[in-house]
């Protein structure tokens, strides 16, 4: 895959603008209709990004390890949806998610697998074609994933780490620093919305989204956290 930045990410902005404000006004309405019954973990960046990487690629498998109240899985779906092909695994050790997740995105395209996934690894599909990770973000959940996930899904399957840069640099001990540290030492670059990290990124894709007319915010929250990434 082409190395994600804010030039690339522009550019899907600009490709999926329609689409992309579809959904951004239905996850804005949805949250507002659940109140604290969704309680939403990625940020708006880092959630068009997701959704933008999925119209792009197309993949035919998607993995989501965890869910919690279904505020990822909403955006992964939608753009299953929009792509009119693919399917969701997600894999949680709650099920919040079930009850948030409403048929139209649902039916056909989700599979919701309860329980951990370190236990579960068989469940994972062998043609996954993209890996989204926001779950346990200890240290020792990280080197299970690189050391037992990583490997079980094809080479060069795009990734993406929720929970990385809520600082400039990760807490030490934490999933962040061991998944910087596998990165660096396999040679492999990644892409971040975060605004402690990168500002700069944020800053031009406000531009970017501004002259879209998409800059009325989803939710409130700036951190963007997540890293993106292809496996090597």
């Amino acid at each position: 895959m082409a190395v994600l930045d804010v030039e690339r990410l522009s550019r899907l902005y600009v490709k999926y603008e329609s689409d992309l404000a579809k959904v951004r006004d239905d996850q804005r309405s949805y949250l507002a209709a659940r109140g604290k019954e969704m309680k939403p973990q990625l940020d708006d960046y880092e959630a068009e990004i997701t959704y933008l990487l999925l119209r792009e690629y197309r993949p035919e498998v998607v993995v989501e390890i965890g869910t919690f109240y279904g505020w990822s899985t909403r955006w992964i779906l939608s753009a299953l949806r929009d792509n009119g092909t693919g399917h969701l695994h997600s894999f949680d050790i709650v099920d919040n998610v079930v009850k948030n997740v409403d048929k139209e995105l649902s039916e056909g395209r989700w599979t919701f697998n309860k329980g951990n996934v370190q236990e579960n690894l068989a469940k994972v599909p062998d043609n996954t074609g993209y890996l989204f990770i926001d779950a346990d973000h200890g240290a020792r959940f990280a080197h299970w994933y690189i050391e037992n996930l990583f490997p079980a899904v094809p080479a060069k399957t795009p990734t993406s780490v929720h929970d990385v840069f809520h600082g400039r640099w990760p807490k030490p001990m934490s999933e962040g620093s061991v998944i910087l540290k596998w990165l660096k030492n396999n040679g492999i670059e990644f892409f971040t919305p975060s605004t402690a990290k990168n500002p700069a990124a944020t800053e031009q894709l406000a531009q970017v989204k501004k002259e879209l007319g998409l800059d009325t915010p989803v939710r409130t929250s700036k951190h963007n956290p997540m890293i993106f990434f292809d496996l090597p």
